[in-house]
């Protein structure tokens, strides 16, 4: 310690001098620290904008090119969702480091600072209500304190807000009158309620019935969020009211029903359905028939119908069309063979094979891409195969020419099938015979080229029939939200549920298609439906619908 002072002036002013000196050596050090952390922050700040925009521009190729050639392998969908999970962690950070940045410079001088570049917002939509709020301004001059002050300008920064769920209760007066004449009392009919005894308005039902089909929301988990909001509604309360808004719905399900079965061509598939039974779930089944006529020019609007069985027996489909008669696009479930005899009544109906099923097995042995990543990510690789690879190139090529002629008339795309795709058809029949010849008969591969050739009249029937698509994504599409909600409502609770499930899947897949939106078109049918003529009833459908402002205002007025 003397060792330490010993070299230390005696005199307090060279002390203080001293003094000085280290703090001000104290200060550059703090300065250059704090230069050095802002650099740093700064850096990487500039990288994660970098990994963002990165990911931001990946995102955008990928969502082009799978709306401009179509999907390039069966994941397509799923790698975009994870490409724009990726970005929205990106983008994330890079705010996040932006103003880390932000923050290490305030603390230096000598650092530039760094902002995000970020494209240009959006104007906001001008349907949206406008509020002013006007800071009060100043009473006296900043500088030297006038009250002489005359405006000039203003500045305006929007920003956009959400307001919470409001909810409120409408009390509807009937007030009674009685004759001073006769003594007989006279008052208004009682407005109509979808409940029996109602106590929900259509908004409010409507709302409930999107969520818990449409967004896939059960009940239990709804009333939750409910009683959070200050409205405790029980369970049993609003599985009454979905019974009831069902039954009310059921005319406009049928008039849904009839449209579809008269189309000339169906799409066909069905998905899984858990089911609580005792003790376990079963495993029920959905089945859609999905109406859509755009693919080949057809003006009649797109519907999908929607039904649901304890389990998957051929009776089931055999029974959804025993009125139909037409083509049906669907894969090669033995149960819908009874549906192609020539003997059937009233006609038999035409199978159309899809080039997606028959695809998709090769593809499994051709994926270079899924390779590439399991490789990457130390997996075993899978074995590809060259003939693999050829068929599902040659089976691209047909859907490049598809895309080419969706839309189109049925005599516009028949002509170009009979012109483009039929020799393609014809030499993909030849190669897969002279390779089938060469495979053993439990190879997979032959079994998948197996599939195509016995089925080779309902594979080839678009190559004469403009109406027929190549595939039968139609259904899957309508399917698809089924498949989400598995995650959210784990199984249905009864058969009853699942037919229920499976009518409201009709109205609300239905309305979709049509581009409407479901819980608006919902809320207007639940008001008018039980006061609406029968022979009118058509009018309320999805594509025939016209909203009725009145109607809707004084509901939640």
């Amino acid at each position: 310690m003397d060792d330490d002072t010993a070299d230390l002036p005696d005199d307090v002013d060279a002390l203080k001098a001293v003094l000085a000196v280290e703090r001000s050596k104290l200060r550059e050090a703090v300065a250059e620290r704090d230069a050095g952390a802002a650099e740093l922050a700064v850096a990487r700040a500039k990288a994660s904008e970098d990994l963002a925009l990165i990911a931001h521009q990946k995102l955008r190729i990928a969502k082009l090119e799978h709306q401009l050639y179509g999907p390039r392998s069966e994941r397509s969908a799923r790698l975009i969702d994870q490409m724009a999970l990726q970005f929205e962690e990106l983008q994330a950070s890079a705010t996040e480091d932006e103003l880390a940045a932000e923050s290490a410079v305030a603390k230096t001088t000598t650092v530039a600072g760094f902002t995000c570049r970020r494209p240009e917002r959006n104007t906001f939509p001008e349907h949206l209500p406008r509020e002013r709020v006007v800071i009060d301004p100043p009473t006296a001059c900043d500088c030297c304190g006038g009250k002489r002050l005359r405006k000039l300008g203003e500045d305006v920064t929007c920003t956009l807000e959400s307001i919470p769920r409001q909810w409120k209760v409408i009390e509807t007066v009937r007030e009674k009158f009685t004759c001073q004449d006769c003594e007989k009392i006279s008052q208004p009919p009682a407005p109509f309620h979808v409940i029996p005894r109602g106590w929900a308005g259509a908004n409010l039902l409507s709302m409930i019935l999107f969520e818990k089909f449409g967004q896939h929301q059960p009940l239990n988990r709804q009333a939750e969020r409910y009683a959070r909001e200050g409205v405790p509604i029980s369970l049993s309360t609003m599985a009454d009211a979905v019974g009831a808004s069902c039954v009310a719905l059921d005319p406009l399900l049928r008039l849904i029903e009839a449209h579809v079965m008269a189309a000339e061509r169906l799409h066909g598939d069905d998905t899984t359905v858990p089911v609580l039974a005792k003790g376990k779930t079963d495993t029920g089944r959905c089945w859609v028939y999905v109406r859509d006529d755009r693919p080949f020019g057809g003006t009649a609007p797109p519907a999908a119908m929607f039904y649901y069985s304890r389990d998957r027996k051929g009776e089931h489909p055999q029974g959804h069309l025993a009125k139909y008669a037409g083509l049906l696009q669907a894969d090669a479930f033995d149960g819908y063979r009874p549906l192609y005899l020539p003997s059937r009544s009233p006609g038999p109906i035409v199978e159309a094979g899809c080039w997606v099923h028959a695809r998709r097995p090769f593809f499994a042995m051709a994926d270079l891409e899924e390779n590439a990543r399991r490789r990457a990510a130390g997996k075993k690789a899978v074995v590809l195969s060259p003939i693999a690879i050829e068929v599902v190139r040659r089976i691209d090529a047909l859907f490049d020419i598809e895309r080419l002629i969706n839309g189109k008339t049925v005599e516009d795309r028949r002509a170009v099938r009979q012109e483009l795709s039929k020799p393609l058809v014809e030499a993909l029949q030849v190669y897969m015979r002279e390779q089938r010849a060469k495979l053993s008969r439990s190879h997979d591969l032959a079994k998948a080229i197996d599939y195509i050739l016995k089925r080779w009249t309902a594979f080839t029937l678009f190559l004469d029939d403009g109406r027929v698509c190549l595939s039968n994504n139609a259904a899957e599409r309508a399917l698809r939200g089924i498949a989400l909600g598995r995650k959210s409502w784990l199984f249905c609770g009864s058969d009853r549920g699942g037919q229920r499930a499976a009518a409201m899947y009709s109205l609300i897949v239905s309305a979709k298609m049509n581009d409407i939106d479901p819980q608006a078109w919902l809320a207007d049918v639940l008001c008018r439906i039980a006061m609406y003529p029968a022979h009118r009833l058509s009018e309320l459908l999805p594509w025939n619908w016209r909203p009725q402002v009145a109607s809707v205002t004084a509901v939640a007025a």
